[in-house]
């Protein structure tokens, strides 16, 4: 789908940008690069701050003028300061994501492009009117002006979420520790009765228990411990820990005191 997306980068004046912007792009899974007139390209530079994502800028394609970049395009989308001569359609990032993807469902040949500004000036207003949206990235207004990677990276990341999201995929992945797959597999409802057994009963070796007066001490822990899913290493830990006190006060496993 995402090859049915293009980033337009217009008139950029460092490489070292063309190449952090194609960093930012095969991060999130773009590779349609689009360069606009850029004042050095190719360059040294740009395959640099690139860092692996050579592929990206070997697919680059370099035009003329921006009506050449977006003329097969179906939608686009300019990032930069806004034209406040005639309102027009203003988005943030997330909104502008689903607005793409709901036109990429929708229609088989749709064409998008993501156009971005001059690191220095971003678009002139005759380049936003070509644009049937204007992307406003809601940054800090006290130090408001973007990298142009960076303006990059925050639209391809919306979008790559936005995409996860309608595919019911995960958007984060858990840590898994690969060298001991019981890190998955949650302690039992036997596991949890044996583990609280043993827990009262080293609370009142200790005498933090007391039997006579209880105080629903063990209910609240119940409570507390049932706020989290334990897994099998954990409550090994847990039963370790409390046999390891037995040990340091005197009691065998068995309950008795040692003499």
């Amino acid at each position: 789908m995402f090859d049915r997306v293009r980033v337009v980068l217009v008139n950029t004046s460092h490489p070292g940008n063309i190449g952090g912007a194609a960093r930012a792009m095969k991060n999130m899974g773009l590779t349609r690069l689009v360069l606009v007139d850029p004042e050095r390209y190719p360059d040294p530079n740009a395959q640099a701050r690139a860092s692996g994502a050579d592929d990206v800028l070997a697919g680059a394609q370099v035009v003329a003028t921006l009506e050449e970049a977006i003329a097969d395009c179906t939608l686009v989308m300019g990032t930069s300061a806004r034209d406040r001569r005639i309102p027009w359609p203003v988005v943030d990032p997330r909104e502008a994501a689903s607005k793409v993807l709901d036109q990429l469902e929708v229609l088989d040949s749709a064409e998008i492009a993501l156009v971005f500004g001059r690191e220095d000036s971003g678009l002139t207003s005759e380049e936003l009117q070509r644009c049937q949206f204007h992307v406003h990235i809601p940054s800090n207004p006290e130090f408001s002006s973007l990298n142009l990677g960076a303006a990059v990276q925050v639209l391809a990341y919306e979008l790559r979420m936005a995409y996860l999201q309608r595919q019911g995929q995960p958007t984060k992945m858990h840590k898994l520790e690969t060298t001991n797959r019981q890190n998955e597999i949650p302690a039992t409802a036997e596991d949890l009765e044996r583990y609280f057994t043993h827990l009262e009963q080293v609370l009142m070796e200790i005498g933090f228990l007391d039997p006579a007066k209880p105080r629903q001490l063990m209910p609240r822990l119940r409570r507390l411990y049932g706020r989290v899913q334990i897994n099998q290493v954990e409550m090994n830990i847990l039963r370790g820990i409390l046999t390891e006190t037995q040990k340091a006060i005197g009691v065998q496993a068995s309950g008795e005191r040692r003499r």
